[in-house]
């Protein structure tokens, strides 16, 4: 791809520019340098009050979720351009990641599987930050084998409604979401990638109880999720019934894709080169070290190839493709650079590297992204999962035997149907 913007690109930016002075303060140099969370985003009243607002401010100048069709809230800009102002809003202070998966994972699937009705009804409200979304779809019993999944929706026969039952777990934002997208087992008799139903579900109805999991960074951004006779209208079932896989493969490619394309720009190397300049090891700083600098360049080469193979991704988006399984290919090697980074830092800091608070250094920074990290691994799919995508789409590997591919979702023995 040509990395020199167009014309009308550089236009662009120029105007992204001038009205991100006028409406954000920017980054100090301090703030540029300081390590960023890859997991973990503030989930606390205040900093999801700010999320709101700013969302709000992007939408009335025109960039909510700009890509998007107008009809729907957006501004019909290309993929590109959706970088350029990704790319400009990374140098100002404000809050980000409240939104990832309502604008760039759900409303996409929306999009291509929802009905007229709830494009018109969801996608504005979501485009102007008022209404929050999260995804469930994984389960205690259906991790990396979602299409195992146990939770059930039944068709009240007088209303025509769905009735929900069952638990989610690894839920994100679920506490302070307005709707989530759910996929539930809507036919026991069907195999078990063909009797799942997509919906939409009210978060804040009776009947949906949300459990913050603490995790051991000592935050709580994840959920499990109860559903007792939670009620779906009929009009909230996204795509045909009993066809929510299909639905469920729009959503997880576009989770891989913006995991995958996020981590590729926001891959900067600035918080460790920072640390190993002002760190001393054996006397001198730990950036003259030869194994510290032999690790550091190993960690720069995997975060260069990560950012050219996600402009490799964008590039084929803004050609009209759709987000494939180079995404997954990006969302792995994001993750171990994730983890490479840690490790790196911590080794730096030695024993100074498992301090937390104030007083640590870089106020315990390393030590949380160190804990963090494996996390990072399992959200969005696991690094086995990455591969196996990776080698059957990408190398023709053969697929792994699917023995229970076949059999009705009633005679398998998985979950509590052991």
């Amino acid at each position: 791809m040509d990395f020199k913007d167009s014309p009308e690109e550089a236009a662009f930016r120029a105007e992204v520019r001038e009205w991100l002075e006028a409406n954000a303060s920017r980054k100090t140099s301090a703030q540029e340098e300081q390590l960023r969370n890859m997991l973990e985003e503030p989930d606390d009243d205040d900093f999801i009050s700010k999320a709101k607002a700013w969302q709000k401010k992007l939408y009335e100048g025109g960039y909510g979720v700009i890509t998007w069709p107008k009809a729907y809230g957006g501004r019909d800009a290309s993929p590109m351009q959706a970088f350029i102002f990704a790319e400009e809003m990374s140098r100002y202070d404000v809050p980000s990641g409240t939104y990832t998966i309502g604008l760039g994972m759900i409303g996409p699937t929306i999009m291509v599987h929802g009905t007229e009705e709830q494009k018109q009804r969801f996608l504005p409200s979501m485009a102007d930050g008022s209404e929050i979304w999260c995804q469930l779809w994984s389960e205690p019993n259906a991790g990396s084998d979602v299409a195992s999944l146990q939770t059930r929706a039944e068709r009240d026969a007088a209303s025509g409604d769905w009735i929900l039952n069952g638990q989610k777990v690894w839920t994100t934002g679920a506490h302070y979401s307005r709707w989530g997208l759910i996929i539930a087992r809507t036919d026991l008799e069907a195999p078990k990638h063909r009797g799942i139903t997509c919906f939409i579900v009210d978060m804040e109805q009776p009947g949906v109880e949300v459990r913050p999991l603490r995790q051991m960074t000592g935050g709580a951004s994840f959920n499990e999720v109860f559903f007792s006779d939670a009620k779906v209208p009929a009009d909230q079932v996204v795509g045909d019934v009993n066809d929510g896989w299909r639905v469920a493969l729009t959503t997880l490619m576009n989770e891989r894709f913006a995991i995958g394309v996020g981590g590729a720009r926001g891959a900067s190397l600035k918080p460790l080169y920072k640390l190993a300049k002002k760190t001393h090891l054996d006397g001198r700083p730990a950036i003259e070290d030869p194994s510290i600098r032999q690790e550091m360049a190993r960690v720069a080469i995997h975060a260069k190839l990560l950012s050219l193979t996600g402009y490799r991704a964008l590039t084929k988006v803004s050609k009209g493709g759709i987000p494939g399984p180079e995404g997954s290919a990006m969302k792995l090697v994001g993750t171990g650079l994730a983890s490479e980074v840690s490790e790196l830092g911590t080794r730096i800091l030695g024993l100074g590297g498992v301090l937390l608070g104030r007083e640590a250094p870089d106020a315990g920074a390393w030590a949380m992204a160190f804990l963090s990290a494996p996390g990072i691994h399992i959200a969005g799919g696991t690094d086995d999962i990455m591969k196996n995508i990776i080698g059957e789409r990408v190398l023709g590997l053969p697929k792994e035997p699917q023995v229970d591919r076949d059999v009705p979702f009633r005679e398998l023995r998985v979950g509590t149907q052991r």
